[in-house]
């Protein structure tokens, strides 16, 4: 029988993600791989989603998204940004955020269309892309001065008769850079210049480090009114499995992402929508102590990594320390990847599957560090040697 898949995904197949995570599996290796914590969320948090379970909240709850959440969303856009969202009308649920991207485009784009994004970029991207029959015009980020930034000239290039929207992740998944204020102003420009829609994915906005500051697109001059503005809670309370996230947007957007959202997945579950709305309260404080543990975390690999013999790429926010794996002798990320279990015992991803043009990540691989401290030690430890190793055939 002929691949019954439809040609558009056939690029894409089992994710890095979930093959890395099976080697690790079979190889006992520690995974710094896949970017979820190894500790639950708040306590508080964790009782109201087994309140709500007790207490009947077990079905269909309102396809928006129920009330309480959408109200805490509205409260904590005004309180940390200084944007008002209606919460009926402008505020919509979705089974994380991986679905409000995906929804976002296919309601945003004819096939056809195309559609901005930085490279590297989550894979979810380039299939939500595929997805809408739509082209992705990639903008590649390159280091300078220790961080990942693109090219204005580039970004301006990227844009043609056909470009609807562009996708901004920051902070970004999987450079780490938080885009600067300077940064964020050449791509607002670019939207109103050329009437296009901006779909923002900010899932680590409160995962910043030294004092950098997270600013929303939606916040610049002439932004709130063509943003599709995209959070959730797995990153912010370490809840990747609760899968709920949001959309914030004017009307006609939010109508149109949730006309595909509906009949993708209807709603999102309703317990753990009650304990988000509760968390967003009322969790904050806890939530500044995981980044600033998140930040001790992040010295704690880079540095080790350094001493391994990885160029290190000091990340501003996220789970992810970038490398360059060129001074250990490798020069193929994805072939790294693989051997690294046998080689250290450790589990990492290769950075160039998030690449349109997987030659220009060829020499990245990404270490995550969302790990406990003990476990982040061990790592580094199997680490130590690696290019040495290598030299002699082990």
């Amino acid at each position: 029988m002929n691949d019954p898949l439809v040609a558009r995904m056939r690029a894409f197949g089992t994710t890095i993600f979930a093959e890395m995570s099976a080697l690790a599996v079979q190889t006992g290796s520690i995974n710094l791989g896949q970017g979820f914590p190894d500790t639950d969320g708040p306590a508080a948090m964790l009782d109201r989603a087994v309140s709500a379970i007790r207490g009947g909240s077990n079905q269909y709850p309102p396809g928006p998204g129920v009330p309480e959440l959408r109200q805490a969303v509205s409260e904590h856009r005004k309180a940390h940004y200084g944007l008002d969202y209606d919460p009926d009308g402008e505020i919509l649920v979705t089974v994380g955020a991986t679905e409000a991207i995906a929804a976002s485009i296919m309601a945003l784009c004819e096939p056809g269309d195309e559609v901005i994004a930085f490279e590297p970029y989550y894979d979810s991207y380039a299939a939500s892309v595929a997805l809408a029959g739509a082209v992705l015009r990639p903008v590649t980020l390159r280091p300078v001065e220790g961080r990942f930034t693109f090219d204005p000239a580039e970004l301006r290039a990227a844009v043609g008769p056909r470009t609807k929207a562009i996708l901004v992740n920051s902070p970004h998944n999987p450079t780490g850079t938080v885009l600067t204020r300077a940064e964020l102003e050449e791509i607002a420009l670019l939207c109103q210049e050329h009437d296009l829609v901006a779909v923002t994915d900010e899932v680590y906005e409160h995962l910043v480090f030294d004092d950098v500051e997270h600013i929303p697109l939606a916040t610049l001059p002439g932004m709130r009114d063509r943003t599709v503005m995209i959070s959730s809670a797995g990153k912010t309370f370490s809840v990747t499995g609760w899968k709920t996230g949001w959309v914030c947007a004017p009307p006609p957007l939010v109508r149109a992402v949730q006309t595909v959202k509906q009949f993708l997945t209807f709603t999102a579950a309703a317990p753990w929508q009650l304990a988000v709305s509760y968390a967003l309260r009322h969790e904050l404080e806890w939530v500044s102590g995981l980044r600033a543990d998140l930040e001790s975390k992040r010295d704690r690999l880079a540095a080790g990594l350094h001493t391994a013999g990885f160029e290190v790429y000091r990340p501003a926010g996220t789970y992810f320390v970038q490398t360059d794996i060129r001074p250990l002798g490798f020069t193929d990320g994805l072939a790294l990847a693989r051997e690294l279990p046998a080689l250290a015992g450790v589990v990492a991803i290769p950075t160039q599957v998030f690449y349109a043009r997987p030659e220009r990540g060829s020499h990245f691989v990404r270490f995550a560090f969302c790990k406990k401290d003990e476990v982040i030690d061990e790592a580094v430890r199997r680490l130590a040697g690696l290019g040495e190793r290598r030299e002699g055939g082990a």
